[in-house]
């Protein structure tokens, strides 16, 4: 979704061409796997979306403005109060996280002045506490821009009936809604990792594998509409507002556009398989239309499987890039939430990328041992009960997630790390983070809602009470955030 569309709406008659088009590329990517040289070694990458408010810490509809004052390594997201950058591609050896984390601060800095220059702040959180229900039905909520706008009336079309938002936790939140503004509520990280095309089925398994202590470790986005809910409250939000199912398609068992997925795989073509053979075209927009060459150099360009890669929302998205003397793949890791702190990121990117290299070199991995399901049920502990979860990991049995990470997984991700060349110092830093947090059992998540309740304790949801809470709450978040002190070191107490 990251390329401009040409329009909001299409024609049967386009959509019917798209699918000829999707299925042709469908081989044409199969041959390319086959008998191609693609690139072999790895470098990562990472992008973030962030949010804007204002100086009472609500929403702050100023995108357009904040990048018309940023070149164009910066880009619009679908709320008109997100912005996204991104960080080129890189090495990891040595103190390459390093330099991931100089750049991320370097960009992230001009994004603040930008935002400073406009009259808004900056806050990398998963979910943003003080947005409203009011807010999100205001028509100002969306971008214009004909990608974004085309996204939401494609699937609102899709669904054919109002978008519901219904999640449960210790408190809860259901409404009804007429486009899918919640989507803009669920601001991320994603980190990139390229591998060989026969590397890709592990180190893709792999990620599926821990997704949950991910999601348990990094949570960030406890408070929704300003309520308790989910500690990685993004990830029912982000599936139910890109739902096109109506509920008897549900229970008819159709498959969800953001997808953890059924299966481990084989290859990734098994994966581009599954997009055209269970999804439906979202956005059919033609490869004239939208501008795209057939071929990228002597690679094909697959312009319409990978738009239609870009609207199937998998956690571990994979992605073909044809642009280079030879194209590659890689994993995009999808479901950490932005935030709190650049030290945070860079160690949540560390941790992910030593115990993949790690699990995805076992002779017996862990997938061979480990259910698909056991894998998602994991996944979904991971996002509700963050810190407090419970997993299921082999020969381990059932495992608090913070002594799974303490015990074992710290332990395979510095081995990770190490054979990927990274220095050791480099190693103890970030991975001490990782280790601060499940020791001392703080969070993003965990640090947000004690703050609240430090804040206003015995507040009620929509009440001046809780409202006033909540706008202290990210107040003393960006304070926070400022400082650059990791988030397991943050005191709870509220200014």
């Amino acid at each position: 979704m990251g390329d401009s569309i040409s329009t909001d709406r299409y024609t049967p008659r386009q959509r019917t061409v798209y699918r000829k088009r999707l299925e042709d590329e469908l081989e044409v990517f199969d041959r390319h796997l086959q008998q191609a040289e693609f690139v072999s070694h790895g470098t990562i990458g990472l992008e973030l979306e962030l949010n804007l408010v204002d100086d009472a810490m609500q929403p702050a509809s100023l995108n357009q403005e904040v990048l018309s004052r940023l070149s164009d390594e910066y880009q619009s997201e679908i709320g008109s109060y997100n912005v996204e950058l991104n960080l080129p591609p890189q090495s990891l050896d040595g103190d390459g996280l390093r330099t991931l984390e100089s750049g991320l601060r370097q960009r992230l800095d001009a994004v603040k002045s930008a935002a400073r220059e406009a009259g808004a702040h900056v806050a990398m959180i998963g979910t943003l506490p003080t947005v409203t229900t009011e807010f999100l039905e205001d028509p100002a909520w969306i971008t214009n821009e004909h990608r974004y706008r085309g996204l939401n009336n494609c699937i609102m079309e899709s669904r054919g009936e109002l978008l519901h938002i219904d999640v449960n936790r210790m408190e809860s939140y259901r409404h009804d809604f007429e486009e899918i503004s919640t989507e803009s509520t669920c601001t991320s990280m994603q980190l990139h990792l390229q591998v060989a095309p026969n590397r890709f089925a592990d180190a893709w398994n792999a990620s599926q594998a821990i997704a949950g202590v991910q999601a348990a470790v990094g949570a960030n986005s406890p408070l929704f509409m300003g309520r308790r809910l989910w500690h990685e409250s993004r990830i029912p939000v982000f599936q139910q507002s890109i739902d096109t199912r109506t509920q008897e398609l549900i229970n008819q068992g159709v498959r969800p556009r953001v997808w953890f997925g059924e299966r481990w795989i084989t290859s990734v073509f098994d994966l581009f398989e599954e997009n055209v053979r269970y999804f439906s075209p979202l956005l059919p927009e033609g490869r004239v239309e939208a501008g795209k060459p057939v071929m990228s150099g002597d690679n094909p360009g697959l312009h319409y499987l990978n738009l239609q890669n870009g609207t199937v929302w998998r956690w571990n998205r994979p992605i073909y890039d044809p642009n280079g003397e030879l194209s590659h793949i890689r994993v995009e890791n999808r479901l950490l939430p932005a935030g709190p702190t650049v030290k945070d990121i860079i160690a949540d990117a560390a941790f992910y990328y030593g115990l993949v290299k790690y699990l995805a070199e076992q002779t017996r991995p862990v997938w061979s041992r480990m259910s698909f399901a056991t894998a998602e049920r994991n996944f979904l502990a991971g996002a509700r009960d963050g810190l407090t979860a419970r997993m299921d990991w082999p020969t381990l049995g059932t495992i608090d997630v913070a002594e799974l990470v303490k015990t074992y997984l710290l332990d395979d991700a510095r081995q990770g790390l190490t054979a990927l060349g990274v220095d050791t110092d480099c190693i103890d830093e970030y991975l001490s983070i990782i280790e601060g947090r499940v020791v001392n059992r703080q969070n993003g998540a965990t640090w947000q809602l004690a703050a609240l309740t430090e804040a206003g304790a015995g507040s009620r949801p929509d009440t001046p009470q809780r409202d006033e809470a909540l706008q202290r709450v990210v107040r003393q978040y960006l304070v926070n955030q400022e400082s650059g002190s990791p988030v397991h070191t943050w005191s709870t107490s509220v200014g």
